[in-house]
This record gives C-alpha cells, sequence and structure tokens, in this order.
C-alpha cells in the first residue's frame, strides 16, 4: 500500500512539512509505503479550462491533458492507496500553488453529465491538514472553516472520504527579534510551539495510521 503527502507550502522543513512527515511516519508504522512531495519543486499551472478531460470519446477524458512538472505526480496519486494534502493559510485560504493542484487534480474527475458522476478510478481515504498564525478562536471567528470546508467535500465526493485537520497558532519565524512581529507575543508563541504542536504532530501521526488501517480493512474486504 501507497501513501502520498503533498505540500503546498514553500518550506519543506518547517510546520506544514513536519506534520505531513508525521503522518507518513504514521502511515509507515502500518507498514506503507510513503513519499512527500513539494510542489514548490515543480513547475506547473493551474486548470487552463482546455477542457480535453471533458470532450466526448476523448483520450484525455477523466484525466488531465496537461504535460507540466504536474503529470507525473497526478499519475502516482492515481497509483495510491491514501493521499494527504497540506498547506499553510495565505489571506484565509489555502498558497497558490496548492490551489493550482487542486484545480488539476480535482476537475478531470468531475463528469458534466446529468448523474454528477465522479470518474476517479478507486476511493481512497483523504486528508488535509492546515497549518495557520491564528488561534483557535479566530479560526471560528473569521470562518475559515466553513471557507475550507469545500474542498473536503469534493474530495470526499471524489474519493469516497475525507477529513482535516487544523494546525493554529503556528511558530513563524526561528528568532522573532530579527522581524517588525511586535503583535505577537513571543513568549506565548513558544509556549505553544514546545506544548502544543507535538500534539498536532500526533494528531497527523494518528491520521497516517489510520488510513493504513482504512486501507488494509478495505484489502480484507476484497479478498474475503
Amino acid at each position: 500500500m501507497k501513501v502520498i503527502a503533498i505540500n503546498g507550502s514553500p518550506r519543506k522543513n518547517w510546520n506544514t512539512a513536519t506534520v505531513l512527515k508525521q503522518a507518513l511516519e504514521g502511515a509507515a508504522s502500518e507498514g506503507a509505503e510513503t513519499e512527500l512531495i513539494h510542489l514548490y519543486d515543480l513547475d506547473y499551472k493551474g486548470c487552463i479550462s482546455c477542457f480535453a478531460c471533458k470532450r466526448v470519446n476523448g483520450e484525455s477524458y477523466g484525466v488531465c491533458a496537461m504535460k507540466d512538472g504536474l503529470t507525473a505526480v497526478l499519475r502516482k496519486i492515481e497509483e495510491a492507496d491514501a493521499l494527504i494534502l497540506g498547506s499553510p493559510i495565505y489571506f484565509g485560504g489555502v498558497t497558490g500553488e496548492m490551489r493550482s493542484f487542486l484545480e488539476r487534480l480535482l476537475f478531470q474527475y468531475l463528469a458534466y453529465d446529468r448523474e454528477m458522476s465522479t470518474l476517479s478510478k478507486k476511493k481512497m481515504p483523504t486528508g488535509f491538514i492546515y497549518t495557520m498564525n491564528v488561534n483557535q478562536e479566530m479560526v471560528k471567528a473569521v470562518g475559515y472553516e466553513q471557507n475550507l470546508k469545500g474542498v473536503e467535500m469534493v474530495l470526499g465526493r471524489l474519493f469516497g472520504s475525507s477529513e482535516s485537520l487544523y494546525v493554529t497558532d503556528t511558530y513563524q519565524f526561528d528568532d522573532y527579534s530579527k522581524y517588525v512581529s511586535t503583535r505577537f507575543n513571543v513568549e506565548e508563541k513558544t509556549k505553544r510551539r514546545d506544548e502544543e504542536f507535538p500534539k498536532d504532530c500526533r494528531k497527523a501521526f494518528d491520521m497516517g495510521v489510520r488510513f493504513a488501517q482504512q486501507i488494509k480493512d478495505s484489502g480484507k474486504h476484497r479478498t474475503e
């Protein structure tokens, strides 16, 4: 079984990447093969509305026809057994690279028929881990959960299930004294990083474990 994680952050060793690595470690602890893909390493664009994936009897029906740095990634996802996405929140939404990736991943599987069919070849557990500077109270106050719910719904519709993990009030700088950041209480930020972020990492690890177990269970059902 293969579990893929997609890092939508420009940083490879900070909050988002860290929790994604924990999720993959959880999956690996159950015997899964894992891979972490960094979107900012790739050269690609979002959907260009060519509609090749919707053309009647088309060679690319249900498959994104664009050929660029994302093509091989989309192929790997088709062969995966679980998918975990991660992105920091920029201005209330995911990063531009993650948004472009989602356009390419999701649109190819949405059929324009009366039945509103989905063209994904198989069901698999999917998860989305969001990291953000705001605290939990602000998440609710500014409506982040409502804004981000749409992606979870589409992932669930296409792949059968989806869940989200919100990692809030993250530690943004290695040294706050080097940046204009007086709006933040550094001691509280440090305390949050030392005490709560490890718990978030554990939640991500548990997500990976849970997904791997779901894959195993679905495999047993297919062979019974």
